[in-house]
């Protein structure tokens, strides 16, 4: 299995993230129509930072988001950009949900985020654990010199 790879001018990489977050209180104010918007002004500021929505999807008390990135991001700095945009918008747009958070915030201070990968982490670890001849293929290339290349990624 080959990794699929983003590239830059200097990097080759694979960010993929789960990131979940939290209404606050786990008040259930997600529904259908504030889910769609909420789903909408996501993908704006994932617009924004260069950040390639994979898929999202919405409970009533919490929100997964699936995504790629460059390795430059400022994860945090999204993360806060997602959650305080989508909060100061819905407030304004569906003031119904002042009804069940009256404090002003919508979201929860806490959030999940992981990384998910193209392969298992014990396939992975396999892999590095063979490090040497069992791990990498010799490639032949188009002018007949051998190239030591990475199995997983390639490189």
């Amino acid at each position: 299995m080959r990794y699929q790879l983003d590239s830059s001018s200097h990097s080759v990489y694979s960010l993929n993230y789960h990131l979940i977050f939290c209404v606050k209180y786990r008040r259930k104010v997600l529904a259908e129509k504030i889910s769609n918007r909420l789903k909408e002004l996501v993908s704006e500021v994932s617009k924004e930072f260069q950040v390639k929505i994979i898929d999202l999807g919405t409970d009533k008390d919490h929100i997964h988001i699936l995504f790629k990135t460059k390795p430059t991001i400022i994860m945090t700095k999204y993360i806060n950009s997602v959650k305080g945009v989508s909060s100061r918008k819905l407030f304004l747009e569906f003031p119904e949900i002042k009804l069940k958070l009256w404090k002003g915030h919508l979201w929860s201070r806490s959030y999940c985020l992981s990384t998910t990968g193209q392969t298992t982490l014990d396939v992975l670890k396999r892999y590095v654990e063979s490090q040497g001849d069992e791990g990498k293929i010799v490639e032949k290339k188009e002018n007949n010199k051998e190239d030591d290349k990475c199995y997983m990624c390639g490189w």
